[in-house]
């Protein structure tokens, strides 16, 4: 979903303020399912559960989600609007609805859909910054008409030039609009946590080696007594044994869990740059995609919604913790913070991870912590 102004981050949360609505599980696996890209899964499990529960404000919520990232805004807008009527107190329908008005540049309807967001949640800084870009995409339309009416209208001319200036991010064009479902202000993501410097291998200890028996040193003959006596024979000395060599332990649990980390890390990057090459060589062969899903179909989705993406992605690992369960296994629990152009979403994710010729590779990929 391409949107032609104003920066993305559709945060998929579950609206935690209707206190009233008891929670469903179906929820979190829908959430599950968008996160991972699967929209039209996540829109059948939406459906399913709306038979049972049709009012229910966070299904709604999330199928609306799935139709936009589906490029179907119609029907996206038709459940945004019943969420307003329905619950008119939540500004997120108000703020995402205006998203989907922005993308088929209906301004004026974006511009009162924020307005009421704002008016429910005064303290709602997603739908103000929203509201900021609305008005200044609305003052471009108005410079354009005035110049078309006085094209040597210099004073239009500047106003102009600085409206285009602060649409444009970065120089990579015009920035989309910010869809976001938090009830409350949005925190800065925390850093993603820097590497650890790899811990070095023990270098294993040569035994030492045996000291050389002492040479006899050869001394004259003595004269020969009077009465000689018999020759006793010299003591032979023995052999110095070498003492045992110390012995070597294995590599530490913090020389695996710092590898593990490094891994993490450069998994994560990889997926933010959309190297798929590299991307997918963190994954093991036997890698289990779940879902009955096979290995191929998993990669060949992966690269459409990777690879083939339109946008930046960035994906940031927060409050990384590492268990190794064994000398080749382990799992990996962390905040996974996703931001593209359509979406963005705050995660709990487990990598079971094992290793494999001297890297650690992921067997399997979970929602939350297992």
């Amino acid at each position: 979903m391409k949107t032609p102004f104003f920066r993305t981050r559709s945060t998929v949360l579950v609206l935690a303020l209707i206190a009233s609505q008891p929670a469903f599980s179906a929820v979190k696996d829908i959430q599950a399912l968008i996160e991972s890209g699967r929209y039209s899964d996540a829109l059948s499990v939406a459906d399913k559960d709306l038979q049972s529960t049709p009012r229910d404000p966070q299904t709604r919520f999330l199928k609306g989600i799935a139709l936009a990232e589906m490029d179907r805004p119609s029907d996206a807008i038709t459940v945004f609007k019943q969420l307003t009527e329905d619950y008119p107190e939540l500004p997120e329908p108000y703020n995402n609805l205006a998203v989907l008005y922005a993308q088929q540049s209906e301004f004026d309807k974006a511009k009162n859909a924020l307005e009421m967001a704002i008016r429910t949640h005064p303290s709602y800084a997603t739908a103000h910054e929203n509201l900021g870009d609305v008005y200044a995409r609305l003052a471009k339309q108005a410079y354009d008409k005035a110049l078309q009416i006085d094209s040597g209208n210099a004073a239009a001319q500047s106003k102009l030039a600085l409206i285009r200036q602060l649409m444009t991010v970065s120089g990579q064009g015009e920035a989309t609009m910010v869809a976001a479902a938090t009830p409350t202000p949005e925190a800065a993501p925390a850093p993603a946590p820097q590497p650890k410097p790899p811990v070095e291998q023990p270098k294993p200890v040569e035994p030492p080696k045996p000291a050389p028996a002492p040479e006899a040193v050869p001394t004259p003959p003595a004269p020969p007594p009077a009465n000689p006596e018999p020759v006793k024979p010299e003591p032979v000395a023995e052999p110095v044994k070498p003492e045992p060599a110390p012995t070597v332990s294995p590599p530490s649990t913090a020389t695996a869990e710092a590898a593990i980390e490094t891994a993490v890390l450069a998994w994560a990057q990889a997926w933010s740059s959309k190297d798929m090459p590299a991307y997918y060589s963190f994954y093991a062969k036997d890698f289990n995609p779940g879902g009955g899903q096979s290995l191929s179909r998993w990669r060949t989705e992966r690269k459409q919604r990777i690879g083939d993406r339109a946008g930046d992605i960035h994906v940031d690992v927060d409050n990384l913790s590492i268990r190794v369960t064994g000398k080749d296994s382990a799992s990996a629990v962390f905040r996974q913070q996703y931001r593209s152009p359509t979406f963005k979403g705050d995660t709990t994710k487990t990598l079971k991870m094992v290793l494999r010729d001297g890297r650690w590779k992921i067997t399997q990929e979970l929602i939350g912590s297992h």
